[in-house]
């Protein structure tokens, strides 16, 4: 029989298509990186090692993430899969007997959550659109920093006095849940700006714009009161070290920054390559080595600083490299997710203290709802529409995740046992606030986005449209460079 004849009754030969050969192509992958590790370093890919444990949470946080993804209710947005990436971590720590087979290094974790987070800022920096941000103009400022703000100062005092936190501490709880999970809301928006809902006003573009500097003064804020939980000294010196650490990691993304415009120049060979290894390169070098130096806080506002400067100075040369970037979140983000929920065990937890943040968060939410439905007032939105926004600006979830184990990490290094007791209450509070409120948020727009919003049509009210104040148009097509951040 010939060679001809064989591939023809092959290709003739019924062969999984969609999704089943997308699952058997990830699950030979997966078992393909397991058996090349366990050649490479034999006895350390055992149970009960730590390669074994993170390869194992690794392949069981992507299994999660796609089984809660496979998740379609009618016209309603798909739930975000990371919530199955968090709940296998869970799962893996507090199983009797698997908890003993998967075991991860301390150390382990927290680099990889490191490397995670200065992936998940260079997205942030590069998914920054000043253009954006000078069209929608006012209402996108107000929309991006009072809610923020006023929720992350309503944490910190309501858990000064719930959970007899330090005030130091209390801000930092509060930025970690200030911020809005574009994981979530980009999504939902994008299927409803897709069906015409709410599209003649630009609320659609408005949220999705806002997110991306709701996550920016979010992160900073963190990490400015990082700097000051962690300095030593007078009250007035960690303030001042915290400034310092602000400056410095302004200073150097600054110098980074100008450095990516000219390097790699545009005349190289495989410059989206260069571009991508040189960005990430920085990244993380930016965030370990802020922690050797002893601003643990400048990293990640360097981070967001210079690839805010290179993405504006590659122009339409960003995207390319935003599309690399990409692909790394996609390998780090069920790591990130599979870590957190291994972080947290159920036995230990403190019954009064996941009370009292389940309260302190329901407070956060709720003073974030309000304000947000206050600084829209003038904005020309009916009432309706001023509802919408303000459940659509409730979800928490991926920079949660990334700057949520942040502080115990750091206590963890400092040694000090009070310390890290602070940072498991924040860690703790930022997985419940993932849990309870990606899942609501997401139902939460698809079910009011059909019923609250305004479907665009043909002809349209341009009366209307001309007393809106400071409301992106339909136009402003920004969705393409939001749709892949976070």
């Amino acid at each position: 029989m010939s060679s001809t004849s064989c591939c023809s009754r092959l290709h003739s030969c019924p062969s999984p298509q969609g999704f089943l050969a997308s699952t058997i192509t990830k699950v030979i992958l997966g078992l393909l990186l397991f058996g090349v590790v366990w050649a490479m370093v034999g006895q350390e890919c055992e149970p009960g090692q730590n390669l074994f444990g993170l390869l194992v949470l690794f392949l069981s946080a992507v299994c999660g993430g796609n089984l809660v993804g496979m998740i379609h209710l009618p016209s309603l947005p798909p739930l975000p899969p990371l919530l199955g990436m968090l709940l296998m971590g869970l799962i893996l720590r507090n199983v009797p007997y698997v908890s003993d087979a998967v075991y991860v290094d301390q150390q382990w974790s927290s680099s990889l959550r490191s490397i995670a987070l200065a992936i998940i800022l260079t997205r942030a920096g590069l998914g920054l659109n000043p253009s954006a941000l000078r069209r929608l103009k006012a209402v996108c400022v107000r929309v991006a920093i009072g809610p923020c703000t006023t929720e992350a100062c309503t944490v910190a005092v309501v858990s000064h006095y719930l959970m007899n936190l330090p005030w130091t501490w209390g801000f930092i709880l509060g930025f970690v849940l200030a911020a809005v999970s574009p994981a979530v809301v980009v999504p939902s928006m994008l299927l409803l700006q897709g069906s015409g809902f709410g599209v003649q006003k630009g609320i659609p573009t408005l949220l999705m714009a806002a997110g991306s500097f709701d996550d920016v003064l979010a992160i900073t804020g963190f990490t400015t009161c990082l700097g000051i939980a962690f300095s030593t000294g007078s009250t007035w010196l960690n303030l001042g070290k915290g400034l310092l650490e602000v400056v410095v990691g302004v200073l150097a993304g600054g110098v980074m920054g100008v450095l990516t415009c000219f390097i790699p120049s545009e005349d190289q060979i495989d410059l989206v390559l260069w571009r991508s290894s040189m960005l990430l390169g920085l990244a993380v070098f930016s965030v370990f080595a802020s922690h050797v130096a002893g601003l643990g806080g400048a990293g990640g506002l360097c981070t967001l600083v210079f690839s805010f400067i290179a993405g504006l100075s590659w122009d339409t040369g960003k995207a390319p490299v935003a599309a690399v970037v990409g692909r790394f979140w996609d390998i780090f983000q069920p790591l990130l997710f599979g870590l957190i929920g291994a972080e947290i065990t159920v036995s230990t937890l403190n019954p009064y203290t996941v009370g009292l943040g389940i309260a302190t968060l329901c407070v956060g939410v709720i003073v974030r709802v309000l304000v947000t439905f206050a600084v829209v007032l003038f904005a020309g939105f009916n009432l309706k529409e001023k509802f919408f926004i303000s459940l659509a600006w409730l979800p928490k979830a991926t920079v949660q995740a990334a700057i949520g184990s942040t502080a115990l990490d750091m206590a963890r290094t400092v040694g000090d046992q009070q310390l890290e007791y602070y940072g498991m209450d924040v860690l703790t509070v930022a997985v419940l606030a993932i849990l309870i409120t990606a899942p609501i948020g997401a139902l939460s727009i698809g079910l009011a986005g059909p019923r609250l919003l305004q479907q665009y049509t043909e002809i349209q009210d341009t009366h209307t449209q001309d007393k809106v104040e400071n409301v992106a148009t339909p136009e402003l097509n920004v969705a393409p460079a939001l749709e892949s951040k976070l």
